[in-house]
Parts: structure tokens; C-alpha cells; sequence
């Protein structure tokens, strides 16, 4: 299993858009299975989040190569799918993420720009 991962992040639903919201999240997780099955991606965990009071509502973590994850990231079937959820939910977001081996190679980066600026 590769350690890159590409996290997609979202806050609340607009009021009077539940429906869709519920619409456009299982297209979303049909899709993304879709992307496992045809091994494009290594997997996906769909998480919602309780209300805490906090902007993040829920988020998906897809796993995978980081060529693989940039090039599902960078198509038209993916930006769609961004494009819809935005319109039903506020500040949706996607970045890169590291996990495993991956995450150990940001730490020692970081690690290492820290010992250069003395910090």
C-alpha cells in the first residue's frame, strides 16, 4: 500500500441543500469506488465528523501513488465531482497528505530545515 494520500476536507452543508448533499456524497463514494476497483487508487475512508463547533464537518482520505492520486486529481471526472460538492457544502478543500513511510520522509524534512534555521 502506498503511504501518499490526497485529503478532501469539508464543513457544513448548505441550509436547504441536505438532499443533494446526501445525493452527491454517495456519487462521490461510487466513484471513488469505481477508482479502487480499477486500481487507480489503493483505497478510500469516508469520515464524518460530530458537531463540535469546529468548520470541519467531515473529510475522505484517498490512498495511493502520489502519480496515481495526481492524475485522478488532475481529471475531469474528479474536478467535477469537486465542482458539485462545493455547491452544497461550505469551504470544501483537497490537499496533499502523508501517511507511513511517507509521512516519516515530511518529518525528517522538516527535522532537518528546523536544525539549519536553529529552531
Amino acid at each position: 500500500m502506498a503511504d501518499d494520500a490526497l485529503f478532501l476536507g469539508w464543513g457544513p452543508v448548505v441550509r436547504g441543500r441536505e438532499l443533494k448533499a446526501v445525493e452527491v456524497f454517495q456519487e462521490t463514494l461510487t466513484y471513488y469506488g469505481a477508482l479502487q476497483q480499477d486500481g487507480r487508487i489503493d483505497s478510500f475512508e469516508p469520515v464524518l465528523i460530530a458537531p463540535h463547533g469546529g468548520g470541519l464537518a467531515g473529510f475522505i482520505l484517498l490512498r495511493g501513488t502520489r502519480a496515481s492520486l495526481d492524475e485522478v486529481r488532475s481529471s475531469e471526472d474528479f474536478q467535477r465531482l469537486v465542482a458539485r460538492a462545493a455547491s452544497i457544502v461550505d469551504d470544501i478543500g483537497v490537499t496533499d497528505a502523508y501517511t507511513g513511510e511517507a509521512l516519516g520522509q515530511q518529518m525528517a524534512r522538516f527535522r532537518s530545515v528546523s536544525e539549519e534555521l536553529g529552531g
